[in-house]
């Protein structure tokens, strides 16, 4: 993510903002008594996670310092955690404590543990699983980004309606080559006929180019190599424009909202470890590290940087969206039907 130079002056900020409730607290608020005596004694912690090493590094370090607990680190995609889980499970190895990554919510249920988490009840509803298998660590939200060089803020359409109108940028516009998440709030918010017609219009009319993965976008249109992003991660077009590339984003209904999230394996070798630093991920001082690096935070009491990053987008319908694996692969056909039919 383009914010980590910010990183070395975050992990200063936060180790601060951590002294100071030490001092007036003798501990974090995330840092229970017990809890962390028997998380020491287990010896370590395990993570598998999509966050690259500059950012999710700094992050357990944090988190080493305030236990005492030494961290293992695994980096991976999404789909390389979700088939190392399913291998490990299937041999039965207890290799790993937690997971940090948008696969944490298709991982099946018996892979993973509910776990009830005290700084649970300071994130977005919206950010707690039903079943407390998963708690959201960082939102996505979904929306259309531009090249500010290119478009000017007057020109911007209003609705998909007035996007898939839009002749005269066939072929100008791109978007993320599986964003099945997009597809599916598309088709909740318009009904199934209606969404499908939208969505149709707008592969005939625009031409839509599809891109690789959703950092590649960004910076796609960031350069000025399309005009529009149809939707993208909005984390990545802030980091786009926080680095001074001429981009930005706006709202138009509906809004996809899914979450980076962590999950506790059912069969964790350090379960104490691993529920002490699930709540240490949902803890006031690792969401003020982790939007240094350009992620949006799921508590209401950390600020988002920029501090409109989700105002910004108006008053327009936002969607939670959770997909199992299963909802994935059906959202995932679909989208590949319908936008590589021409």
């Amino acid at each position: 993510m383009n914010a980590l130079p910010q990183l070395a002056a975050a992990v200063s900020l936060v180790i601060a903002l951590g002294a100071g409730a030490q001092a007036a607290d003798n501990a974090p608020s995330w840092l229970t008594p017990e809890l962390a005596a028997a998380a020491k004694a287990e010896g370590g912690l395990t993570v598998y996670s999509s966050m690259n090493e500059q950012e999710g590094l700094p992050l357990w370090k944090l988190f080493e310092t305030a236990t005492g607990v030494p961290v293992s680190y695994v980096r991976a995609s999404d789909v390389q955690i979700l088939s190392r889980i399913s291998i490990e499970g299937r041999a039965r190895q207890r290799s790993w404590d937690i997971t940090v990554s948008t696969a944490a919510v298709k991982i099946p249920t018996e892979a993973v543990t509910p776990v009830d988490l005290p700084e649970a009840a300071a994130i977005m509803p919206e950010a707690r699983g039903k079943d407390k298998r998963w708690h959201g660590v960082y939102a996505h939200f979904n929306a259309p980004a531009y090249n500010t060089k290119l478009v000017q803020p007057a020109d911007l359409p209003k609705s998909l309606e007035e996007f898939a109108a839009r002749k005269d940028l066939k072929g100008r516009v791109a978007i993320d080559a599986a964003d099945s998440q997009w597809l599916s709030a598309i088709f909740l918010h318009y009904g199934e006929e209606r969404g499908r017609k939208l969505v149709n219009d707008i592969v005939t009319n625009l031409e839509p180019v599809l891109v690789d993965g959703h950092l590649q976008l960004a910076r796609a249109v960031a350069s000025g190599e399309y005009l529009y992003g149809l939707t993208n991660y909005v984390s990545l077009t802030l980091n786009m424009k926080l680095s001074g590339a001429p981009t930005d984003y706006f709202g138009v209904d509906p809004i996809p909202l899914f979450f980076g999230a962590v999950a506790v394996s059912a069969q964790a070798p350090h379960p104490n470890a691993a529920k002490l630093a699930a709540n240490f991920l949902l803890s006031r001082e690792a969401q003020e590290y982790s939007k240094q690096a350009g992620r949006l935070p799921v508590r209401p009491d950390v600020t988002p940087n920029p501090p409109d990053a989700v105002t910004k987008l108006g008053a327009h319908k936002v969607m939670s969206v959770v997909f199992t694996a299963e909802d994935e692969k059906k959202w995932q056909k679909t989208f590949q039907e319908i936008f590589r039919k021409k």
